[in-house]
């Protein structure tokens, strides 16, 4: 045996960082790097190709650890669909703030060019395959429309928050998916400027 072969093996600068993160730190970003991998790979090969341990493969961590946080692959799609800081902005926006804040949420995920392709193709998911669309109609979308239909209150709460969400929907497939022309060439400041005022009588009343 060489004198190289019996060496002790010296962790790497980056491993004795991350040990000295408190743990919830350091959950956290791991949770961040599947949430990263398996939103790449939703993107590229679909959600009935992507798999769990793939996904692990790609993180570089073990396919037990991403079970252990998100259960399935089921699990996984969802909280790669839902996870924008703005989605959970919408959690605590004030009733004056929805429609502003569902905006923002739209373009930070689909006009941000370091999300915007694995946006896309988790919308082209939900459209093209059951199972996706089933986890982003009663996993995200109803989460979100139950959070904001309690803000709103009053008569047709419900439906407020439903036709909300449906609008968003509407203009995340017209702009980024079809490609609709005045309405993907149109510019963010002119959206807002003529949809603003429809969100904000929808919450509002």
């Amino acid at each position: 045996m060489t004198v190289a072969d019996s060496s002790p093996s010296v962790p790497s600068t980056s491993d004795i960082s991350q040990d000295r993160l408190p743990r919830e730190e350091r959950r956290r970003r791991t949770e961040a790097t599947i949430l990263d991998a398996a939103r790449e790979l939703f993107a590229e090969v679909g959600f009935e190709r992507t798999t769990i341990r793939a996904v692990a493969g790609r993180a570089g961590v073990d396919p037990a650890l991403v079970m252990q946080y998100y259960g399935n692959k089921e699990g996984l799609f969802a909280a790669s669909a839902r996870w924008t800081a703005h989605h959970k902005q919408m959690f605590d926006a004030a009733l004056e703030d929805i429609p502003a804040t569902a905006l923002a949420d739209l373009f930070e995920r689909f006009a941000d060019p370091a999300t915007r392709d694995s946006s896309i193709a988790l919308l082209r998911n939900c459209l093209t395959h059951d199972t996706a669309r089933r986890i982003m109609r009663d996993d995200v979308m109803c989460e979100r429309q139950a959070t904001m239909a309690a803000t709103i209150g009053g008569p047709d709460a419900d439906l407020r928050a439903a036709l909300v969400g449906a609008m968003m929907m509407g203009l995340s497939l017209g702009r980024f998916l079809l490609e609709i022309p005045a309405l993907a060439e149109a510019t963010r400041q002119d959206v807002e400027r003529l949809l603003l005022p429809a969100l904000t009588a929808l919450t509002e009343g």
